[in-house]
């Protein structure tokens, strides 16, 4: 028999390690850059690690990313802001065939604006969509990885939406030639 999550026989491996992708991409989002993003997953698993006796086997993923979300706040707050190099989504999509040039163009400045606005967010406003939109979190997980109620992930996210919206806005006044 498998171990799963909620089984008392369920393994540090079985727990975090299905999780770490989610976590490089919240700590890309959290922190600005590939590298310091996998410092901070790194560091992340090492607390978890270390902590993985606090488990209550309820929600690995929550309970990791809620490690890993912690770590990049306190990271952020201990490195003066840098500028970074954008994010490279045709380098990480794994697509074997390359588009036209004009297709790259257009996704790369489409990523550029999303990229601009996500950043020009909140820590929480950011962490609340990247979580929900990009990794799929269920309101309950929000609310157990970000530590706050049911409620306030739900006018939160809409909060976060509103300022993405606006914050998109800008990025595309700003971008227009």
């Amino acid at each position: 028999m498998i171990p799963t999550e909620a089984s008392a026989e369920a393994t540090f491996d079985d727990v975090v390690l299905p999780h770490l992708d989610a976590a490089r991409r919240l700590a890309r989002w959290l922190v600005g850059n590939e590298h310091d993003a996998e410092d901070a997953v790194q560091e992340a698993s090492l607390r978890a690690f270390r902590y993985f006796g606090t488990f209550s086997g309820r929600n690995g993923r929550g309970w990791f990313l809620r490690i890993v979300r912690n770590v990049c706040w306190r990271w952020r707050g201990s490195k003066a802001a840098t500028p970074t190099d954008l994010f490279d989504e045709e380098r990480h999509s794994g697509a074997g065939w390359m588009p036209d040039p004009e297709t790259l163009l257009l996704r790369a400045a489409d990523v550029s604006l999303i990229e601009g606005a996500i950043t020009d967010l909140p820590d929480r406003a950011r962490a609340l969509l990247v979580l929900r939109e990009v990794e799929g979190l269920s309101y309950q997980e929000l609310s157990d990885v970000l530590e706050i109620p049911l409620g306030t992930v739900m006018s939160g996210l809409s909060r976060a939406r509103q300022a993405f919206r606006k914050a998109l806005d800008h990025q595309q006044q700003r971008h227009r030639f």
